[in-house]
């Protein structure tokens, strides 16, 4: 199948194909003899793979490494498992820490009667230009 073929069954961007290729998380295509990418259905389930991690939130570095150990399906699952159980804490702390951001800005602005820009508590909260 093409570029454009695969991007469209994987919901991935054309350029983010390329991309892929070029970091070698996906492997470069076979050509076809009018100089086409001709990607594999192996081609479409790694990528499909791929995009389900990113979607995860999973980085680049975290998903090459669930790549390689994908790769060996012998092996325990120990080390994807843990892997997993750290992005599960990642997220909670960024949860947490949205949250307070949440709770902060709340405050500001149900302190905010509206007034002025120059008594504006969101403004001096931000350090404003001038302040």
């Amino acid at each position: 199948m093409r570029i454009g073929e695969l991007a469209k069954a994987t919901g991935v961007k054309v350029e983010t194909i390329r991309y892929y290729e070029r970091e070698a998380i996906l492997p470069a295509a076979d050509r076809t003899d009018g100089n086409y990418r001709d990607y594999s259905a192996s081609d479409l389930a790694l990528l499909t793979f791929i995009r389900r991690a990113r979607n995860l939130g999973f980085s680049m570095v975290q998903v090459r490494a669930l790549i390689d150990l994908a790769e060996d399906s012998d092996q325990p699952c120990n080390e994807v498992d843990g892997m997993a159980r750290k992005h599960i804490a990642e997220i909670d702390d960024k949860i947490a820490d949205l949250t307070a951001l949440r709770g902060e800005l709340s405050r500001l602005v149900d302190a905010c009667d509206g007034e002025r820009i120059g008594e504006c508590l969101i403004v001096e909260a931000l350090g404003g230009p001038g302040r």
